[in-house]
């Protein structure tokens, strides 16, 4: 039988709260500043993959992004996230699997798909290749990719999942030669409630 991601993160988010889950962030400059070099339009689709209860949704809405979609797997997570942003306009909610999606089918081309902290949960090569061939579905040509995932040498586990640790070379294997790598970085997350590390790299690429 295969295991049920869904009530998996249905069941963290409704446990834990939001600032002590493992990959909260009180600020997200790293990618904040990643998405500032993409020079992108207000009117620009921004695509956030598994968006758990992210603050960079509010961030974005008040730098003035007025086409943003948000998704994840756990519809607890959405509804928490949709309460955090009550007052928040312009954003569309899908609650689907980026491995086997449905309604992500029906999405319109992207400028920016955005990934923290998910990709590297899809340990199965069948899960890893059906996110890539939705992201290349709908990612426009001139469009950007964002990942930041667990860096080779870093944590094994997270949620009680089992992860992938990845490199710029692995990212390029997924994505194909029709992008280009801008920017990489590695970085040292730091959790702002209870110290925890873990090594992260960060990815900026864009589509020939």
């Amino acid at each position: 039988m295969k295991y049920n991601f869904k009530t998996h993160w249905d069941n963290a988010y409704k446990n834990t709260h939001t600032e002590n889950l493992g990959w909260f962030e009180d600020n997200p400059v790293p990618t904040t500043e990643l998405i500032d070099k993409c020079h992108l339009s207000k009117d620009s689709l921004i695509f956030n993959a598994g968006a758990g209860c992210s603050i960079l949704i509010q961030l974005l809405s008040e730098k003035g992004y007025r086409n943003i979609v948000v998704n994840d797997i756990s519809s607890t997570a959405i509804q928490n996230l949709k309460k955090q942003l009550s007052t928040t306009k312009n954003i569309n909610f899908i609650v689907d699997d980026l491995t086997n999606p449905k309604e992500l089918k029906n999405l319109k081309m992207i400028d920016l798909w955005h990934d923290r902290a998910v990709l590297h949960f899809f340990t199965d090569k069948n899960q890893q290749y059906n996110y890539f061939d939705l992201l290349k579905r709908k990612v426009k040509s001139r469009g950007y990719v964002i990942f930041s995932e667990f860096a080779v040498g870093g944590a094994k586990k997270c949620c009680g999942l089992d992860v992938v640790n990845y490199n710029e070379e692995m990212f390029e294997e997924g994505l194909g030669d029709d992008f280009k790598l801008l920017e990489s970085f590695n970085f040292e997350y730091e959790h702002p409630t209870n110290g925890n590390k873990r090594k992260y790299i960060y990815t900026l690429f864009r589509r020939n």
